[in-house]
């Protein structure tokens, strides 16, 4: 199993502009010290108008300068937004084309719809962005294969064109979806795409369950692409600090107020007005509201939802993701609040002492 870093990137001081420099400055040397100590990829997220939760609005901007930056890291978006007007396909094709030729070869290429709030604001249908995400999502890939090429679709209707460049990739980047539900996951594997889980709506168990659903489908693929990506990515938010005692004080704030705006943002949108469709588990975590963060807190840590501890116990929990079948984690480390020197930490700890207990095969390389 590989290691690799998930970036949404979380703001305290959201509207200090002097505050935001410094924070994607400290997000360049944190992807520049993970390239040095051997992490297999840094996915930055696309996200619009949430704000502290997530300013990583122009990933592709973000990635480009990391490019130049950095020489054996995989640079992965996790994820480009395919409904239109979020991204038109010849320009996400035109761009993911650009950036592995900038970076030698080294993209990932993640795709989503995002949250029914952030398709609002680009006027964009909830019940049309899975359709249009699989439209975009199929001719992408024809974009850099065909020579001239031309389509007449639902969504997209594009007159003969040449689409460059092409990606440095033979025959393109792999391919990825980021999977929030069950049916996401059956996509992914019919789509023959990589999937990109979240497990802290999710126990280990039931991203064993979700895991076993992709790997069904994926049997009997037909591939968007020319070739198909059989792994699993699993995210978590990880901290990890010399001592249990230290990594648990430390992260203990960031990531309830990370687990309780996710479930405010994206699973409340997903899920509608009121909340009494949530199974147990989402509505205990949205307790966090109501004062149980200890609690909550206590049974992430349990379940392995999320990775917190001193080197030995991270160890310990990522085997049990490795033992699912997962591939890739993406560890979520720059959260809200947390300094950069203990941003740092965790990045060097999990380098220097994490990733050697892991057979690391890099993908491309």
């Amino acid at each position: 199993m590989k290691m690799d870093l998930l970036y949404e990137i979380e703001s305290d001081r959201p509207f200090d502009r002097q505050a935001q420099k410094e924070l994607f400055d400290h997000v360049l040397q944190e992807v520049e010290l993970a390239d040095r100590l051997g992490f297999h990829s840094a996915w930055f997220v696309e996200h619009h108008f949430l704000v502290e939760f997530a300013h990583s609005s122009a990933p592709e901007v973000i990635l480009g300068a990391l490019s130049q930056r950095t020489e054996r890291i995989r640079l992965g978006h996790g994820v480009v937004l395919l409904p239109y007007p979020f991204n038109h396909p010849i320009r996400v094709a035109e761009r993911i084309a650009t950036l592995d030729i900038l970076s030698g070869g080294r993209v990932e290429f993640g795709t989503g719809r995002s949250s029914s709030f952030e398709q609002r604001g680009f006027g964009i249908a909830r019940q049309e962005s899975r359709a249009m995400w699989q439209e975009a999502l199929s001719i992408i890939p024809r974009m850099w294969r065909d020579e001239p090429f031309s389509y007449e679709g639902r969504y997209f209707q594009i007159p003969e064109r040449h689409v460059v460049p092409k990606p440095l990739q033979q025959p393109h980047p792999p391919i990825w979806l980021a999977c929030t539900s069950p049916e996401s996951w059956r996509l992914a594997g019919i789509n023959g795409i990589g999937a990109l889980g979240f497990s802290i709506q999710a126990d280990l168990e039931e991203v064993k369950a979700r895991i076993d659903i992709y790997k069904e489908h994926l049997q009997r693929a037909r591939p968007v692409g020319e070739f198909i990506n059989d792994q699993v990515g699993a995210f978590t938010m990880a901290f990890c600090a010399p001592t249990d005692e230290e990594a648990e004080e430390l992260a203990f704030e960031p990531f309830l107020w990370y687990t309780k705006k996710s479930y405010e943002i994206l699973l409340g949108g997903g899920k509608g007005a009121s909340w009494q469709d949530l199974r147990e588990s989402e509505r205990m975590y949205l307790e966090v509201l109501e004062g149980r963060g200890p609690e909550v807190f206590k049974y992430m840590k349990e379940n392995a939802t999320v990775v917190v501890g001193n080197p030995e116990h991270c160890i310990e929990r990522f085997k049990q993701y490795e033992a699912l079948g997962v591939d890739l984690i993406l560890c979520l480390v720059q959260l809200w609040g947390m300094p950069l020197e203990k941003t740092m930490q965790t990045i060097e700890l999990i380098g220097k002492e994490v990733i050697p207990a892991f057979k690391e095969t890099r993908v491309g390389a």
